[in-house]
């Protein structure tokens, strides 16, 4: 019987990417997204069906879940993929994105799993793939927000594992590097406030070290067949580390003391 995967955060990157190689693979694709009235090439692809999802918003959630299996039968896997990064001061952000950070990249994440649960439960079979970060594991300057929403993010999802087994379902975490998508532009909200001084030196520091950062990124293609190796492998394995920079920051803060590690992430950005 032909599997169904959900994502979200389908419309673009590595949501995109991993809802072709699924479908290329011979699965049902449910891909979700904000607006999918602007999707235009996933919508031509054959057992595609492509709905909205907003993370922020409960009755799209439960909809697409719904809607999703009344058109393919059953979901065998969630792919939570959605997400967005918000960097910068913590003095300068407002509360109110603070709170959006969270909302998006833990709390909607959270309810996008609830509403799957019965439907696993009843199947007594799944599998709950989380997309966090090798910045859910360590943490780069003026990062607050957007690292502390993926910290959370390990932290649910490595506790999540142990009662998912009383269901017969399995969750997976998968923490890629630096990759070619468009993160740094539509999914990066940075915020400053140039009157506080005293921190505008760290951030001339930090920002011009970004694009050379993306420099060197791996392709979203990658981080796709890793979810596929993920949701197919058949084992208990929690983490899976996606390219070749993801490898070498999480060997070294394993390796390393809190001091050391901090301070060759000082040198390698200059600050």
């Amino acid at each position: 019987m032909k599997k169904t995967i959900l994502i979200t955060g389908a419309s673009s990157g590595i949501g995109k990417k991993t809802a072709k190689y699924f479908q290329a693979k011979g699965w049902n694709v449910i891909a979700t997204m904000r607006t999918p009235e602007t999707q235009k090439e996933l919508t031509t692809l054959e057992n595609i069906h492509v709905t909205r999802l907003d993370l922020i918003d409960s009755a799209s959630i439960r909809n697409a879940v719904n809607e999703g299996i009344e058109k393919f039968g059953r979901i065998d896997v969630l792919l939570n993929n959605a997400g967005y990064g918000a960097y910068g001061l913590l003095e300068a952000t407002s509360m109110e994105k603070i709170r959006r950070q969270f909302d998006v990249n833990v709390f909607g994440l959270m309810e996008t799993i609830k509403t799957v649960l019965p439907h696993f439960r009843a199947q007594k079979t799944g599998i709950i793939i989380n997309v966090s970060s090798i910045g859910g594991k360590m943490a780069f300057p003026l990062g607050s927000l957007y690292h502390g929403s993926k910290f959370a993010l390990e932290g649910l999802s490595e506790a999540l594992s142990f009662e998912m087994g009383a269901i017969g379902v399995k969750v997976k975490i998968v923490e890629p590097g630096v990759i070619k998508t468009d993160f740094a532009g539509r999914s990066f909200d940075f915020n400053n406030d140039e009157s506080l001084t005293e921190y505008q030196p760290l951030i001339q520091k930090f920002m011009s070290s970004v694009e050379n950062m993306f420099a060197d990124s791996s392709p979203a293609s990658m981080v796709a067949d890793v979810i596929y190796h993920a949701a197919t492998d058949g084992t208990d394995q929690l983490r899976y580390t996606a390219g070749e920079d993801a490898k070498e920051y999480m060997a070294n803060r394993k390796q390393l003391d809190d001091t050391t590690f901090m301070q060759g992430m000082k040198d390698r950005y200059g600050l």
